[in-house]
C-alpha cells in the first residue's frame, strides 16, 4: 500500500491517488469498488455522485422482497459504455464512497491552499 495515498475509504471500496504520477494518473484519484476500479477526475466523480442520485431517485421495487440483494438498479458510470447493475445497499455504499471521497478531497485543497494565507 506504499504506492498510494489512501483518501477514503469504507467497507465496500478505496479511493486513493498514486504516488507515481504519469500522464494517466495525474490529478486522478483512483476508486476501487466491487472488483472494478475507475480513474477519474474530481469532476467525473461529481458526475458520478449525480447519477447515483438520479438512480436512487428511480428505485421502483418498494413491495419486492429482495430490495436489498436484487441488482436491478442501473448505474451509470463516468464511462458512456460503462453502467453497472446494482442493488439498493451497493448503490448506497458506492455513492457514500463517492461523496466521501469528494469531501477529502476538496477539504484537503481547502486546507493546503486556502488556508495557507
Amino acid at each position: 500500500m506504499s504506492a498510494i495515498d489512501k483518501i477514503y475509504a469504507n467497507d465496500f471500496g478505496i479511493s486513493f491517488y498514486w504516488r507515481k504520477k504519469d500522464k494517466d494518473t495525474k490529478d486522478k484519484i483512483q476508486l476501487i469498488f466491487r472488483d472494478t476500479g475507475f480513474l477519474l477526475t474530481v469532476n467525473e466523480l461529481k458526475d458520478f455522485a449525480k447519477s447515483c442520485a438520479y438512480t436512487m431517485t428511480s428505485i421502483q421495487c418498494s413491495n419486492c422482497q429482495h430490495i436489498d440483494t436484487c441488482r436491478s438498479l442501473l448505474l451509470r458510470t463516468p464511462s458512456e459504455k460503462i453502467d453497472l447493475a446494482v442493488n439498493r445497499t451497493e448503490l448506497y455504499q458506492i455513492n457514500e464512497l463517492i461523496k466521501g471521497t469528494i469531501f477529502n478531497v476538496e477539504l484537503k485543497y481547502w486546507l493546503n491552499n486556502l488556508c495557507a494565507n
